[in-house]
């Protein structure tokens, strides 16, 4: 796919994502929340990367207050380097967040760093085989490249509404693909993994 065409895909998502964020964002942080509870599987003090939503992304706020209240430390990303994969830094509900890259909010710089087990991926819009449309930048594709080169496991959950799901993205040899992704809606794993409806 060219990259004019690339780019036509992206608006096109975006717009979708943008309807959906209107009529749902009241109530789809809530149902993501307990959809990925009771889907995903989760070893006891796993540590969880989410993001702080901007625009119109699924938020995930409701979710990592819940998995902190459970024990598990939760960690938000920052670009440390433009073009190197996020660094992520630890962080709790109601910790102060500051302006990063791309209209990004993120921990202070000086906040602790840890490696996590899953990471909440923002996006555009995902298709059936676990393929993501992202933003362009490559952040995420070179972050879950270099925690998946280091050896271990480390889950990529896309977080979505459900109208963002799109008909057989294109995929470059640099795109990483999702293990999940979690809706409003339900859940639902790619590869070997047997999920519920997302």
């Amino acid at each position: 796919m060219s990259a004019e065409a690339k780019q036509r895909a992206r608006e096109a998502a975006r717009r979708r994502r943008d309807s959906a964020h209107a009529a749902l964002k009241a109530t789809a942080p809530a149902l993501i929340a307990s959809n990925f509870l009771a889907s995903v599987p989760l070893a006891e003090g796993s540590c969880i990367a989410g993001y702080a939503a901007i625009g119109s992304e699924a938020d995930p706020a409701e979710l990592l207050l819940r998995l902190s209240g459970r024990g598990h430390p939760c960690v938000l990303p920052r670009v440390a380097t433009r073009g190197m994969p996020l660094v992520f830094n630890v962080w709790q509900p109601g910790d102060e967040l500051v302006p990063g890259d791309h209209g990004t909010r993120e921990p202070k710089p000086d906040a602790p760093e840890a490696r996590p087990d899953i990471v909440l991926v923002p996006l555009l819009a995902f298709d059936a085989y676990g393929r993501r449309l992202g933003y362009g930048g490559g952040y995420y594709d070179r972050t879950l490249e270099k925690l998946r080169n280091e050896g271990n496991c480390v889950v990529a959950v896309g977080v979505a509404f459900s109208a963002q799901e799109a008909q057989d993205l294109p995929e470059e040899d640099f795109d990483a693909r999702l293990d999940w992704v979690v809706t409003e809606k339900g859940a639902k794993a790619f590869g070997l993994v047997a999920g519920g409806q997302a």
